[in-house]
């Protein structure tokens, strides 16, 4: 039987397990991944990519690329609520996010004050073949489609996995240093470590239907993310998949009523489609049929030895807020730098505990968030915060005192929010901050900062860590006039803030400290040796 080694091992290849193959890429550490299907997803499902989402397809070279697969998209606009699509003027109709919130509440906050991106419209059909066509093109992965996993069991020094060729019955060992389990809601991984899911309710079981048939005339001028549908005949949602001829209706059946997805043959769904579009005589073409639970779940642990759940296997949640994929993907994208870390040998194993740490407090508010969409119960919604607002609370944070803001947008460089977005001028170039992120720590300091440079270059060398540390100004690295980045991260112009890999502020002194070099080793150590 055919043996192979591979420091990370990645289990599902939808858009968790693609990013973060992505994110394993950008860190110059090889993979193998594992999708039991033929290819990517030919379902459309996650259709909305947030603001932090868009940041990391940013900084990982696909932002354009996304947009360009979800630009049959970009004309739609909200949800609205209809008896029938035909015959209803839909021009008339009050829009609103698919959140639930007015419009213009949404799209005023979204500005450059948050971040140089926007959120974008891009079906995972849609969105899976760009991750993986990159990541195929940097070729630092082995990529195994239509092939599963059979069995895993872990030792001391890694993860031993069997999988299987599903075309040729092919069979073959593979040792991991580490393992991630991005293999969905049901997941395998998941089940066989024992994991249980925390019960945050049933929101609804659901038929998502993909059908063909073209409504571009009845749409045109009028496009939509989503319209509800009211007719008692045929209740549900119709989803926009490229606003002429591709769409998903989904619907509600009731298993406590004894039923089941076997209850909705082709001709039954035919059927329920027409009455909800109102053209009895609509040629109507079914492309697939799926089943899916609206709940609310989260695992109870993210972590178990050398193996990692992320995605869907760690979280589910309602659709509503559009939070699923997203936490997902930056699940992927908080763990790939950690597991990069440690494989360079530049952190101790010890730092990966900070991934549960900082990653399951965020899905579940992220999911409570989508509860209240749903149930309209009392309770104050945060529409970005699960986005973009969320502050990480954990051993790879230096946590300042009395500064846990969990309830309010705020990007203002407290440690464990995600550093802020200023445009400034690098080597003559407008680029955001946020653009120096991604692949090492960063070190900012301000206009009267040069002794941090110093540091930071004498730290770097002494601990074997890379560290790009760059002065801020009217005349420093980074060009940024008016004080802006003193007011934008809280600091004086002596000071200094210290950026994760992630773009997550890690430590910031607001003013100056005598000793820079012990100040700066100190706060390595807690975030990547020792944890204290």
């Amino acid at each position: 039987m055919e043996k192979t080694k591979t420091p990370v091992f990645i289990v599902g290849g939808g858009l968790v397990g693609l990013t973060a193959a992505l994110c394993l890429e950008k860190h110059k550490i090889p993979y193998l991944l594992i999708e039991r299907h033929a290819g990517t997803s030919i379902h459309p499902r996650a259709n909305g990519m947030n603001i932090r989402t868009m940041e990391i397809f940013r900084e990982l070279g696909i932002e354009e690329e996304i947009r360009a697969a979800g630009k049959v998209l970009e004309k739609s606009n909200g949800a609205i609520e209809a008896e029938v699509l035909a015959g209803t003027d839909l021009s008339s109709l009050k829009r609103i996010a698919p959140n639930g919130h007015e419009l213009e509440e949404v799209i005023g906050k979204i500005t450059e004050e948050i971040s140089p991106v926007i959120g974008c419209a891009c079906s995972q059909d849609q969105s899976e073949p760009v991750l993986l066509w990159k990541a195929q093109e940097l070729g630092g992965g082995d990529f195994r489609f239509f092939t599963e996993l059979i069995s895993f069991e872990q030792t001391n020094t890694g993860v031993q996995a069997l999988i299987k060729d599903r075309k040729t019955g092919r069979e073959e060992t593979i040792f991991a240093e580490y393992m991630i389990a991005a293999d969905g809601a049901k997941s395998q991984v998941r089940e066989a470590l024992g994991m249980e899911f925390t019960d945050g309710g049933s929101f609804g079981h659901h038929i998502n239907i993909y059908f063909q048939a073209d409504l571009s005339k009845l749409v045109e001028g009028n496009e939509f993310i989503v319209c509800n549908i009211t007719n008692p005949e045929s209740p549900g949602h119709i989803i926009a998949v490229n606003n002429k001829d591709r769409w998903c209706f989904h619907v509600l059946y009731h298993p406590e009523r004894g039923e089941s997805p076997k209850d909705f043959p082709e001709e039954r769904c035919v059927d329920l489609i027409r009455k909800a579009i109102g053209l009895p005589n609509l040629n109507v073409s079914i492309l697939s049929v799926l089943p899916w639970e609206a709940a609310s779940r989260i695992a109870s642990h993210y972590q178990v030895g050398r193996v990692f759940l992320a995605g869907d296997a760690a979280h589910v949640m309602p659709p509503k807020g559009a939070y699923g994929a997203n936490t997902g993907i930056q699940d992927a994208h908080n763990l790939a730098w950690k597991l990069a870390a440690v494989l360079r040998g530049e952190a101790n194993p010890v730092i990966l505990a900070t991934y549960e740490q900082e990653r399951k407090p965020v899905a579940q508010f992220a999911a409570d968030q989508s509860v209240l969409y749903v149930t309209r119960e009392e309770g104050h919604v945060h529409s970005l915060i699960p986005a973009i607002g969320y502050q990480y609370q954990s051993d790879a944070i230096w946590t300042e005192e009395n500064s846990i803001i969990q309830d309010k947008l705020i990007l203002n460089g407290v440690p464990g929010k995600r550093a802020p977005h200023i445009w400034c001028l690098y080597q003559g170039e407008r680029i955001s901050t946020i653009d120096l992120f991604g692949k090492n720590f960063v070190l900012f300091t301000g206009d009267k900062g040069e002794k941090w440079l110093d540091a930071a270059a004498r730290v770097s060398s002494k601990l074997g860590i890379t560290l790009h540390a760059y002065q801020v100004g009217d005349d420093g690295d980074l060009v940024v006039t008016d004080n802006k980045w003193q007011e934008a991260y809280g600091v004086s112009s002596e000071g200094a803030v210290l950026i994760r890999p992630d773009g997550f502020v890690a430590w910031r002194s607001k003013e100056e400290v005598e000793n820079k070099e012990e100040t700066l080793k100190s706060v390595f150590h807690q975030i990547l040796f020792d944890g204290s």
